[in-house]
């Protein structure tokens, strides 16, 4: 069996230059969920997975996932952050898709073992890389009727990668979108490959454009603003406060990033107001910068937003990441690579 893979020498990867793509690894983890009971599950070299045409992710979509990542210390150590939000928000995802959750200590355990399996593509310290952990849950039972499956598949995948915007921490445009992301006390709240298959036509739309992302808004109103298509949405007011929008209609994604950002900004004695905020609050100017937070990104910041021929200027985030947001970040990404004392607890070692 297959337990860990701590002498390998480092892959030789050019690190400092790695794109947000898929490379194969040596191992990834599954584990299968039948008749009631998930069995011990088990690191695999095959990276592949066989099902029927009758699978249940085919036909109603039940499908759940997450990411975080793993990344090299000025100490050497390989960790994680925060795995066990992850683990609970998955268990989350699946009860609202009917699905059997994976137990939350057993998935920071298989977080671990991939890890400790993969070492020699996790990149070195000051690199830039991370090594970006991909868990996801899929219905492999037979189904025709609308119902649950009665089978399932956890699987655990690892791959090298850098930043997810070109440019890293340049600022960004976005675009209003003119689709709808998520439905009102639908499932916009959890990490489901459903949600990001309704954002892929405006994705695309925005990338044509020339944006990097889609901004979009609540809708039940198009009134309030709620998220990017793979990221939540922060903002920073003219008195040096960061706004947190959150949603009447409980379809934000609620990011363990965003989470984590906010309480650094307590540390930090900045103010915090985590509220609904409105399009035309932002279109006012009421706001001197604007990030998008996630996992892959940890913060992005933005420098203009377009509504058709309005556009938004944030003016201390325009040319350059504005001195909240840079605070922010460097504090989190300081906590995380071990520069900054983690005195929270949030950085999980894992060898």
């Amino acid at each position: 069996m297959i337990t860990e893979n701590l002498g390998a020498k480092k892959k030789q990867l050019d690190w400092s230059n790695l794109d947000f793509n898929y490379r194969k690894t040596d191992y990834s983890f599954v584990s299968n969920w039948k008749n009631g009971a998930w069995d011990a599950g088990e690191l695999t070299a095959d990276h592949t997975i066989t099902l029927s045409e009758c699978a249940g992710i085919f036909h109603y979509c039940q499908e759940v996932f997450e990411g975080l990542k793993a990344y090299t210390t000025r100490d050497g150590d390989i960790v994680c952050f925060r795995p066990d939000l992850n683990a609970r928000r998955m268990a989350d995802s699946a009860e609202r898709l009917v699905m059997p959750p994976y137990p939350q200590d057993r998935f920071v355990d298989a977080v671990e073992q991939v890890v400790r399996a993969n070492a020699a593509w996790v990149p070195p310290f000051g690199s830039g890389a991370t090594l970006y952990v991909r868990p996801l849950m899929i219905a492999t039972g037979d189904v025709i009727g609308v119902k649950p499956a009665d089978e399932y598949q956890f699987r655990i995948l690892v791959t090298p990668v850098g930043p997810y915007f070109k440019g890293g921490a340049k600022p960004i445009r976005l675009c209003v979108a003119r689709y709808d992301r998520a439905a009102p006390h639908g499932t916009g709240n959890i990490k489901a490959g459903l949600n990001y298959a309704m954002s892929l036509k405006s994705g695309m739309d925005a990338h044509a454009a020339g944006f990097a992302e889609n901004l979009y808004l609540d809708s039940q109103s198009r009134t309030y603003v709620e998220e990017t298509g793979g990221a939540n949405v922060l903002f920073v007011d003219r008195s040096g406060k960061l706004v947190v929008p959150v949603s009447h209609t409980d379809s934000i994604l609620p990011s363990i990033t965003r989470r984590s950002l906010v309480q650094v900004a307590r540390d930090l004695d900045v103010d915090v107001e985590e509220r609904p905020v409105t399009w035309d609050e932002v279109a006012s100017g009421a706001f001197v910068e604007c990030g998008l937070c996630g996992t892959a990104a940890v913060i992005s910041p933005v420098g203009e937003i377009h509504d058709d021929k309005d556009v938004v200027t944030f003016e201390e985030g325009h040319e350059c990441m504005g001195p909240v947001m840079t605070r922010l970040r460097e504090t989190l990404t300081g906590i995380q690579d071990g520069t900054v004392e983690d005195v929270h607890g949030w950085v999980h070692k894992i060898c």
